[in-house]
């Protein structure tokens, strides 16, 4: 009996009543209070990335047109910069964005192709001169594309003698530059995704008679379609921003690319006023990449993490 009740006493003493996280981690409650200018430095670094967004949307409605006149925030907002843009003959903003499009999206669709053709070489057979092939890719990269514009620009030009569809100053010459380009970087950044797929089902697909471009076209393309978007968007997206090699290759206003054609509204005498032009169509260029972006930004997060990863 004296056991018995002497346990029964001592066990509500035993239970400690809860204490708070504050009081059991003080160190944590100090580093929280500490999280303020993290937060504040995040919201100017915000504000600071944002004022030449806010400064081209406003100069792009402001009906003043000018960059003497341009303002954060305009007294007054108008279409007339768009409408001025678009009846514009000596400056075809339309076919200028037509010839953008259709280079970027060519280019984009040809790169991503030939990359995940190689790739898949690269991921799936085993030739003498792989990784030799593999490293040079890597070194290529490493020369800065400038050094090609005079070879480049040679060659095209007693291409215009023979086709004259695929040489200088046409938008189908332009395109076939750019898939030159395809054996770059994307290479690697795709094979890494095609390591990722087990090779299992290659082995599988081979017993029951597939052969290697059916398992390339019904299965592997399929299976990494994150990581195809991925590398689609990155190349659209520097294809459409492209000027360089764009300014050498189109001369004609007609066959000109959007960046092209804006750069030569922003420099000369009439840059001043040309300014509510230029920001209209700079604001109007940015839809279609924000656009595809948000689209596709899962499979872009997919297979970036994925593929650089592996």
């Amino acid at each position: 009996m004296s056991t018995e009740s002497t346990s029964v006493t001592d066990a509500p003493s035993a239970v400690s009543p809860p204490r708070s996280t504050s009081a059991k981690n003080p160190a944590r409650r100090r580093s929280g209070g500490s999280v303020w200018w993290r937060h504040g430095l995040g919201i100017v670094a915000l504000i600071w990335a944002l004022f030449p967004i806010l400064f081209l949307i406003s100069a792009a409605f402001n009906p003043a047109g000018t960059l003497n006149s341009a303002e954060l925030i305009p007294k007054s907002f108008s279409l007339t910069n768009f409408d001025t843009l678009f009846n514009d003959p000596a400056r075809p903003f339309t076919t200028w964005f037509k010839n953008s499009m259709l280079v970027a999206f060519i280019g984009a669709s040809g790169q991503v192709f030939i990359g995940a053709c190689a790739a898949y070489a690269f991921s799936r057979m085993r030739f003498k001169g792989r990784r030799a092939g593999l490293l040079s890719l890597l070194l290529l990269q490493m020369f800065p594309a400038v050094l090609t514009f005079v070879a480049l620009y040679l060659m095209f030009a007693k291409i215009s003698d023979i086709v004259p569809a695929f040489g200088l100053n046409t938008v189908l010459g332009l395109g076939l530059v750019y898939l030159g380009g395809a054996m770059g970087a994307n290479v690697w950044l795709l094979k890494g995704y095609f390591d990722t797929v087990p090779r299992e089902l290659d082995e599988a697909a081979k017993v029951d008679g597939a052969s290697h471009a059916r398992i390339f076209f019904t299965m592997i393309l399929r299976l990494t379609m994150p990581i195809l978007v991925t590398t689609f968007m990155i190349s659209f997206i520097g294809l459409f921003s492209e000027f360089l090699l764009a300014s050498i290759f189109l001369q004609d206003v007609n066959s000109q690319t959007v960046g092209v054609g804006l750069y030569s509204m922003s420099i000369g005498n009439e840059a001043n006023r040309l300014f509510g032009q230029f920001a209209a169509g700079a604001l109007l260029c940015s839809i279609p990449v924000v656009a595809i972006y948000l689209a596709v930004q899962k499979q872009i997060v997919g297979g970036l993490t994925t593929g650089s990863v592996k």
